[in-house]
């Protein structure tokens, strides 16, 4: 029952992947057709534009949202890989404990990144 609990919240961070990157794609790739988030126009990586979409916390709030929905998509589904290898109880635990740590150490580096763009595109340009 428990495996089939992760299982679910796998396949609903694949839907919430699909949606942000989706709208990643949207923004970042078609920012020049779509003129979406991209105040002074042109192109959606210049740093004008990027200062702005950094600045808002929708911004700030999916990025961290993605990352963790990636993070845990991407080492669950590699954990469910290398468990099907008929691994011996001992390695599996050390496999799951090396994940967990792994990707909540990723995602506290990744939020600090975001947290600290996000206060950086708020202090300005002069900071």
């Amino acid at each position: 029952m428990r495996e089939t609990k992760y299982w679910t919240w796998h396949m609903a961070a694949g839907v919430v992947i699909l949606f942000l990157l989706g709208l990643h794609m949207l923004i970042m790739h078609m920012g020049g057709t779509t003129h979406l988030f991209a105040p002074e126009g042109g192109e959606a990586i210049s740093k004008v534009n990027s200062l702005f979409r950094d600045s808002r916390l929708f911004f700030t709030v999916t990025y961290i949202l993605l990352l963790g929905v990636a993070l845990y998509h991407g080492l669950y589904g590699l954990r469910t890989i290398l468990f099907e290898l008929t691994l011996k109880p001992a390695a599996e635990k050390a496999i799951t404990f090396v994940f967990v740590v792994l990707g909540l150490g990723l995602f506290g580096l990744g939020t600090w990144a975001a947290l600290a763009v996000h206060a950086i595109a708020i202090a300005g340009p002069r900071g």
